[in-house]
């Protein structure tokens, strides 16, 4: 039952969503403690609405950024990256000021896409914040499928892309190749190397809106096409798709959260920060398999 109490901290709560509607800020949330089922609701209605939501004013322990995520659903799995010592659920995005490596995530892709079942949503909170530098960019791959021409959302409908970890983190992938040294700790593994199909064009379980589910890192083929087919196909479609117009670049405040759809969104993490420390945390939440 909802009291008088109750009624200044639930009309506090502000969504202020970008102009386009993809992706909005969040305010007027203390997410160091559970949110009663009404807050949880209104958060979950608006990362539905908005794909990527922002919450910024949120000095959580890593205890609480746990239990915050277990509020949105149970733990996703993350492989190829060694989990904060204490915490396997939370991994430590951290680049020190004299790295020279390229920084993590600086390539177009939906968290663990290869996976049979790829985490729902991701969480990220910023540590230590750089002061130039470091944006993460989203774009909307349901606006993206809906500017298609009805010809070529046909043709894709029942297309399956393959996607694979090989690019990223197979033995002869990027981080294998590597010479920098780099503070996180990256597992190669020829598990990479496996592949996993999933419907080309994705329907969003909770919204029914159609968004197209590839990425440059880990989309490698389509089933039954060739090599070049795939590719004249996907290099279309990654340039479509991460056009300016269908793109929110996110900035960076210090103890903010974000939250983001991999269901319906690509991301990619920017530099420009060398010579600054840049420290965030990061939970996955548990995906279904896509349709």
């Amino acid at each position: 039952m909802t009291t008088l109490a109750d009624r200044p901290a639930r009309d506090a709560i502000r969504v202020e969503p970008s102009e386009s509607g993809f992706g909005a800020r969040m305010t007027g949330l203390d997410l160091r403690k559970p949110l009663p089922p009404e807050l949880l609701a209104q958060v979950k209605a608006a990362w539905a609405a908005h794909a990527v939501v922002s919450f910024p004013g949120q000095p959580l322990s890593l205890e609480e950024l746990e239990a915050f995520t277990q509020q949105i659903g149970p733990f996703g799995e993350d492989p190829f990256i060694a989990p904060m010592p204490g915490h396997p659920n939370v991994l430590e995005l951290r680049r020190e000021p004299d790295e020279k490596a390229t920084n993590f995530g600086a390539g177009w892709h939906s968290d663990w896409s290869f996976q049979q079942a790829p985490p729902a949503a991701t969480l990220l909170r910023s540590e230590v914040v750089p002061p130039v530098g470091g944006d993460t960019l989203f774009a909307d791959c349901m606006r993206a499928y809906e500017a298609l021409s009805p010809a070529f959302q046909a043709m894709l409908a029942p297309l399956r892309a393959v996607h694979s970890a090989t690019r990223a983190y197979g033995t002869k992938g990027v981080f294998a190749r590597e010479t920098e040294k780099r503070t996180m700790q990256i597992i190669v593994s020829e598990e990479a190397e496996k592949t996993q199909a999933h419907p080309l064009v994705r329907t969003h379980p909770v919204t029914g809106r159609k968004a197209l589910f590839v990425s440059p890192v880990y989309t490698v083929g389509i089933e039954g096409m060739t090599a070049k087919e795939s590719q004249a196909i996907l290099t279309f479609l990654f340039g479509h798709m991460t056009q300016d117009e269908f793109v929110y670049r996110h900035r960076w405040e210090k103890d903010m959260l974000l939250m983001w759809d991999n269901r319906c969104t690509v991301h990619l993490a920017e530099g420009g920060y060398d010579g600054h420390l840049r420290v965030m945390h990061r939970t996955t939440v548990a995906g279904e398999v896509p349709a």
